[in-house]
């Protein structure tokens, strides 16, 4: 079976407001294709596969916390206005999850994709995407590993007191169209997970590859391994050129 083709574009460094309203265009380019593709097979017209357009976007952040639709304000732990003045922006948004947090040092990556032409399973998804990151952290000799009702990856989730989170992960679908997605930490600064409870997971850790390496990895390479990875485990072409 041929691989399907993802246009992938790394739009460097962006406001999550910015990214964020990318994201929600391609997703309504895709429904409005759907839709088109649904109206034309109800005048009777022979049923033709959406041409829908899979997308995968990398990005990294200036600071921000954004909180999901199923998250609670009580684990943000700074105000309003404290946010101001560390420059931190904050955004309710229409993601699942809980809080978590964005910024420099860390790969933010946004899969838009027809799950109708891969699988309608929004669980075998989440899990595709933890494989990714799996992958990706065996390469640095690290063992990511799932935790049980927690989406996401982890460091020793077995270990009681041990357990560090090193990737987050939070969709979005409409029309089996995803947004939203991870975000790996690299070279984040991890201070920043202070100021709120991540994920509304009390008593657990955040990590990093730099943090868990020693020193700090080069960003580009884990890129490079991350869309290696994604080919493979979702069995797609990326189309490097966009």
């Amino acid at each position: 079976m041929e691989h399907q083709k993802v246009r992938f574009s790394d739009m460097g460094i962006m406001r999550y407001k910015d990214a964020w309203d990318h994201q929600e265009q391609l997703l309504q380019e895709n429904v409005a294709v759907k839709t088109a593709a649904r109206e034309r097979e109800d005048r009777g017209e022979a049923a033709t596969e959406p041409a829908t357009l899979h997308h995968l976007l990398f990005v990294e952040h200036p600071h921000v916390y954004t909180l999901g639709k199923s998250g609670h304000m009580e684990n943000v732990l700074l105000s309003e206005e404290n946010l101001a003045k560390r420059g931190i922006d904050f955004f309710r948004i229409n993601r699942g999850g809980d809080i978590t947090y964005h910024g420099p040092g860390q790969v933010v990556g946004y899969p838009i994709f027809d799950l109708e032409r891969f699988y309608t399973d929004i669980g075998r998804y989440l899990r595709n995407i933890e494989e990714v990151v799996i992958r990706t952290l065996a390469d640095y000799g690290l063992k990511g590993e799932r935790s049980p009702g927690e989406t996401g990856v982890w460091l020793d989730p077995f270990l009681p007191g041990k357990e560090r989170k090193i990737c987050a992960i939070g969709v979005r679908t409409s029309r089996w169209i995803t947004m939203h997605g991870f975000a790996l930490n690299v070279n984040t600064d991890l201070n920043y997970f202070n100021f709120i409870i991540p994920c509304g997971i009390q008593n657990k850790q955040v990590t990093s590859l730099a943090k868990e390496l020693g020193g700090p990895v080069e960003m580009e390479e884990v890129k490079d391994r991350l869309r290696r990875h994604f080919e493979a485990v979702f069995e797609i072409t990326l189309d490097r050129k966009t």
